[in-house]
């Protein structure tokens, strides 16, 4: 098991997502829960077609922290 970062970021039309970890693993979604439901399937999808084509699958190296500034 491994655990992908995911970037949800809020749209005019919904949610969109993708995985730094992952070059061109992307999906979307009208609701937050909604996005992480696609982009868990969609993570899947991008490893298994991976794994078939030969090539390894990327292990996580990105992170997430917030950092506080003077407004």
């Amino acid at each position: 098991m491994r655990r992908y970062l995911i970037i949800i970021e809020e749209t005019s039309t919904g949610y969109s997502s993708y995985s730094p970890d992952l070059d061109g693993c992307v999906s979307t979604g009208q609701t937050k829960d909604e996005v992480e439901r696609n982009m868990r399937e969609a993570i899947e999808f991008h490893l298994e077609g991976l794994r078939q084509e030969g090539y390894a699958v990327p292990e996580p190296h990105t992170y997430s922290t917030y950092v506080e500034v003077p407004v």
